[in-house]
């Protein structure tokens, strides 16, 4: 079984508790280690990632949202040690943590699952459910 490193575990400062309860979950779930590369942004950090093409919108759900919390994470893999962002792993990681939702009563959505803007590392809280 996996654990979220310590700078893991802060990148999840400002993080809506239900999504840190299904990234906390996940990880014991996956076959493959991850680690929280970015959970809550400036807007000057997502004006530079839309600037930049790292981003579509101004309006991510990274940003603190209207409840004070950020509601998504972007997430890294580690295969054999060394980190990766292939697809083919984020989807047995993406299993997991809707394995992990589903037991924490949670509702999210995984960019990988997106047909315009395909991004798998990116994880949040499904807008319908959480008023975004």
């Amino acid at each position: 079984m996996f654990k979220l490193s310590s700078r893991s575990l802060n990148n999840l400062n400002g993080v809506h508790p239900d999504l840190v309860r299904v990234v906390k979950r996940g990880i014991e779930l996956t076959p493959y280690d991850y680690g929280v590369n970015e959970g809550t942004r400036t807007k000057k950090t997502q004006k530079e990632y839309f600037d930049t093409g790292k981003s579509t919108t101004m309006f991510s759900l990274h940003l603190p949202q209207e409840d004070g919390y950020s509601h998504a994470v972007d997430l890294y893999i580690i295969v054999d040690g060394k980190v990766t962002w292939k697809h083919k792993y984020f989807r047995k990681v993406i299993q997991a943590l809707f394995t992990a939702a589903i037991e924490e009563g949670v509702q999210i959505e995984a960019g990988a699952l997106w047909r315009d803007f395909v991004d798998s590392p990116h994880i949040q809280l499904n807008p319908k459910y959480y008023g975004a």
